[in-house]
């Protein structure tokens, strides 16, 4: 099974995909992990479709069957948990279009089942992901980790 975690935004998106059985140690290969960027100075429909574009560019490539992603958080910016929500509804649609399972978690609940705290910090995300896929280092830059640990978060808890 593929588990396409991502963590979205609509100036930087992280994402890890993560293979479980077929020979996978422990909790899963991890197959593939990284980061979109979408120019700030570009309107927000066109970050929005470039969004939807890359996801759907990952689901076609990896055929994941499922996609975890991170829920929206509450942040005392109104504008930046709408804009949130917009990148969300993106993501959320690529994967209802290739009839994926949809997991959806709190952050806090992410940093819970990953690090064992949910105020855990990027830094420990990131050290715990190395750890439980036994990679060598964190994946880089951090929002591609925090990606990693929505797809862990899945497979974890399933």
């Amino acid at each position: 099974m593929r588990v396409l975690g991502v963590d979205p935004g609509t100036a930087v998106t992280g994402y890890g995909v993560i293979e479980t059985g077929n020979g996978a140690p422990g909790m899963g290969r991890l197959v593939e992990c990284g980061v979109f960027r979408f120019g700030r100075g570009h309107a927000l429909p066109h970050r929005l479709a470039e969004l939807h574009e890359a996801i759907a560019a990952l689901i076609d490539r990896h055929q994941p069957s499922v996609l975890a992603l991170e829920n929206a958080f509450y942040h005392k910016n109104v504008r930046t948990t709408l804009v949130l929500g917009h990148a969300r509804g993106v993501v959320l649609l690529a994967a209802q279009q290739e009839g994926l399972e949809i997991a959806e978690y709190p952050p806090a609940t992410i940093k819970k089942t990953v690090v064992g705290a949910g105020g855990a910090h990027k830094a420990q995300v990131g050290a715990m992901v190395a750890r439980l896929l036994h990679l060598k280092h964190a994946p880089k830059p951090a929002d591609a980790a925090d990606g990693v640990a929505v797809a862990l978060t899945y497979i974890l808890r399933s």
